[in-house]
């Protein structure tokens, strides 16, 4: 049971990134549904928060994060620590994981 009721209540500490993974079609152009286990999983996601930014040692400099809520982004594959809220899934990846921005 999460005590969590909804991803804004959720807020990244340092440079971790909360994303949600777009949703893949659940059904094909001509109508046909698609089974859940034969979904594509997409490596694209929406940013729904973001962290302020890891401390650099040396200057005491907070480095902010190169993303932010609703920005578009490419993930690796793997990895990402998975955090469910409700009924929706997130993963929470550290700002250097995520591998691209998409401008769109």
């Amino acid at each position: 049971m999460s005590f969590l009721k909804n991803a804004q209540s959720l807020k990244p500490l340092f440079d971790r990134v909360l994303v949600q993974r777009l949703k893949p079609a659940t059904k094909t152009a001509s109508g046909i549904y698609i089974p859940e286990k034969n979904q594509e999983k997409l490596n694209q996601a929406t940013v729904i928060a973001a962290g302020p930014g890891v401390t650099n040692t040396t200057t005491g400099q907070v480095i902010p994060t190169s993303v932010k809520a609703g920005d578009k982004v490419l993930l690796p594959s793997f990895g990402g620590n998975p955090v469910k809220i409700g009924e929706e899934e997130y993963l929470l990846y550290t700002d250097k994981e995520i591998l691209a921005k998409i401008e769109e």
